[in-house]
């Protein structure tokens, strides 16, 4: 991605860093109450006949089912992003997030219905999966491709921002209507978790507004323009992307894998082990206190790590994160063994923080990796796939290797995959390199 040659306004600039970053905390505050309630609730509403662990494990599964669906959902709002635009695309995937989460809110438990309550939402999951899978290549591109010269590390933050805002907002809210039902309730198990679920419409609204405000940004424009004065025909964004830059989809997906891992374990695993007898021993209150502390720190350090990155280059700044991050969960989760309250805090918050400073970067570093007739698919597609690797399988094998070897194991694995993802990031390029060689030979660029 070179440069964008067009002065966008400062107005404009402003709204789209609000409509990049609200979008985001939207679409994750809808993706991350699911997972609070999964470690928290479904076990009990929609697995009880499982009993506590199988029903844990099961409704954990779940989860991995939206890590399915994302790469899909890359694939098919890539495709429509690459040819229609990015922002008729983003506002299509907010629309669908919302309104899955808004029937998980509704949807009975599996006492009322049976089998059909645990059906039901994995298809609303999988539906989350397909959304949260269209949604970042197209927000990161909104503030990308509109980003002044010099400065796309800075714009690039602004949808980044996303898991922090969202993971805090959805631990917030569960805060809120824990302390107004009472921890482990009833009234919570019946209509308490339901809340935040139902709460997501007030903000899908809120998105749509601030979404459908901005316009299709420049390079997009440009691409169209000149796909029209050339009279070359548009290709297919898959069969581009897989033709021309394979090998920077699957390192995409190595670089992003330890990041997924890092977020999901500490989100999900960790929230249930927190309020775990055999774990820290918290109150559910307590956790979720300390999961908005932790979204502060992950802030912090995903903002400092853009900015620097136009500074010190996205890869890196990456390179750095990751290499702080492989001793350091070693060094975490062996302090965790002793199931302290303090080491649960510092272990929670520090890997925030650690994914902060490699996910600052990813922002601008990803989509830079491809050309605009396929950024959206092509960076969608490596974000996912990632995504998968880190965020579906990780938080599972984590659970079975904590039962089996104890908590040091997670994090001996969180280790394994950041070396995996510190060699993809190092056998990747700097970004920017293929952009202006291709840039120098337009007969080449049209082969692709």
């Amino acid at each position: 991605m070179s440069d964008q040659p067009t002065q966008v306004p400062s107005t404009t600039l402003a709204r789209v860093a609000m409509a990049s970053c609200a979008g985001t905390t939207i679409e994750f505050y809808d993706f991350f109450i699911y997972g609070t309630a999964a470690a928290l609730v479904f076990p009990t509403v929609f697995f009880p006949a499982l009993g506590s662990a199988a029903g844990t494990v099961a409704s954990l599964a779940t989860l991995g089912v939206a890590f399915v669906a994302r790469p899909l959902g890359a694939v098919v709002c890539g495709h429509f992003g690459d040819r229609l635009g990015r922002k008729n695309t983003l506002v299509a995937t907010l629309l669908l997030m919302g309104v899955a989460t808004m029937v998980i809110g509704l949807l009975p438990p599996a006492g009322v219905i049976g089998a059909a309550g645990p059906i039901l939402l994995t298809v609303l999951r999988f539906l989350q999966g397909f959304a949260v899978g269209g949604e970042w290549a197209g927000a990161t591109l909104l503030a990308a491709e509109n980003a002044p010269p010099g400065k796309r590390g800075l714009y690039a933050v602004f949808p980044q921002l996303g898991p922090a805002f969202g993971f805090a907002l959805a631990s917030a809210t569960f805060l809120v209507v824990d302390l107004a039902v009472g921890s482990g309730s009833a009234a919570f198990l019946s209509y308490g978790w339901r809340i935040p679920f139902l709460a997501s419409a007030v903000l899908v609204l809120i998105g749509l507004y601030v979404r459908l405000a901005v316009t299709e940004t420049p390079a997009f424009r440009e691409h169209l323009a000149e796909l029209e004065a050339s009279g070359t025909p548009e290709v297919l964004p898959l069969r581009a992307v897989f033709r021309a830059q394979w090998r920077e989809v699957l390192l995409g997906g190595g670089v992003l894998t330890i990041l997924f891992a890092l977020f999901y374990v500490a989100t999900a695993y960790l929230t249930s082990f927190g309020t775990s007898r055999s774990g820290a021993g918290l109150t559910r209150a307590t956790v979720l206190g300390l999961g908005i502390v932790a979204s502060i720190a992950l802030a912090i350090t995903t903002v400092a790590a853009g900015v620097l990155s136009d500074r010190f280059g996205r890869r890196r700044t990456i390179i750095v994160g990751y290499a702080l991050t492989i001793p350091a969960v070693v060094v975490l989760f062996a302090w965790l063994t002793g199931g302290s309250g303090v080491a649960f805090a510092v272990t929670l918050a520090a890997m925030m923080g650690l994914y902060g400073i490699a996910y600052g970067p990813v922002g601008a570093y990803l989509p830079e990796l491809f050309q605009t007739a396929y950024r959206y698919t092509g960076a969608g597609i490596a974000y996912n796939l990632g995504g998968i690797l880190g965020g579906a399988i990780a938080p599972l094998v984590a659970a079975a290797l904590a039962a089996a070897h104890g908590v040091l194991a997670v994090g001996v694995l969180l280790g394994v995959l950041g070396v995996l993802s510190l060699l993809s990031t190092v056998a990747l390029r700097a970004s920017g390199a293929r952009d202006r060689r291709l840039a120098a030979s337009p007969k080449l660029e049209r082969t692709l």
